[in-house]
């Protein structure tokens, strides 16, 4: 066999796994019909304030105008759900499901770097990627927040627009594993969104199942690399609340015994 048949294999593999990883070329209408499920999926997943629960109605309607996809399906069910739901009833659901259970928290970057100091600059590094795009950042959120990533999808398009979604495809499947196992009607939202990623690769599997056995990475170091982004938007690993206040580092002769973080809002 010659050596240039001995690499043809390789070759092809290395051709299959770029044609799987980079979105197909989409006409104007497949490119538009995109953006709008992506940020639908991003408007779904937010907390649901009295703004959005008003906006039910008009969710629905644009939920069943959508063409017939699979993910149209999805959220079709999972609109239905909502909006035949208490508000209060909702905001309670929410808080149980993305808040309080740390395998189905919204913020991507924490499955695949946990509490080390990778993940502070896996988060600068994405909110340079917001910035190079030109897009506004200044959220109050931080920007591994899984809606934040959506907009940031649905306006910047399919090819670096969802590359923060592809490259934490293995965080989307574990959420949506943990809405499935509670039964949480979030777990259609997932599906959606899923279903516009390219397939999880047996690796894919294997890290989930590794995740969802020991958990993402952990180091007691908290943000620090990546800076304040704001008061109590990260939760730490096992309750998802805002972490406790940091020993002062300037204290006036005068001032009243209060902890104050250098640097918080």
């Amino acid at each position: 066999m010659s050596p240039l048949a001995a690499t043809i294999p390789a070759l092809v593999r290395t051709r299959v796994r770029a044609a799987v990883r980079r979105p197909a070329r989409l006409t104007p209408e497949e490119a538009a019909g995109r953006a709008l499920t992506l940020r639908l999926v991003s408007l779904l997943l937010q907390y649901p304030d009295p703004e959005l629960v008003a906006a039910r109605g008009d969710l629905t309607t644009v939920v069943e105008a959508l063409p017939a996809t699979p993910g149209a399906e999805h959220l079709v069910r999972f609109t239905d759900w909502f909006a035949a739901q208490d508000p209060e009833a909702l905001e309670r659901h929410y808080v149980e499901m993305f808040d309080l259970r740390r395998k189905s928290s919204l913020y991507l970057t924490y499955y695949l770097h946990g509490d080390t100091r990778r993940r502070g600059m896996a988060l600068l590094t994405l909110n340079q990627r917001y910035r190079a795009a030109g897009w506004d950042t200044d959220r109050g959120e931080l920007p591994d927040h899984l809606p934040v990533v959506l907009e940031f999808a649905a306006l910047a398009g399919p090819g670096g627009g969802e590359a923060p979604l592809r490259q934490h495809r293995r965080g989307l499947e574990l959420i949506h594993r943990a809405l499935t196992d509670a039964d949480s009607p979030y777990r259609h939202i997932l599906a959606a969104l899923l279903t516009l990623l390219p397939p999880p690769t047996e690796a894919d599997r294997a890290a989930v199942a590794q995740l969802v056995a020991e958990g993402p990475p952990n180091e007691e170091v908290g943000l620090d690399p990546y800076g304040t982004y704001g008061d109590g938007e990260f939760a730490p690993p096992g309750t998802f609340v805002p972490p406790t206040a940091a020993p002062p580092t300037r204290v006036q002769p005068a001032a009243p015994t209060t902890t104050r973080r250098e640097g918080s809002r």
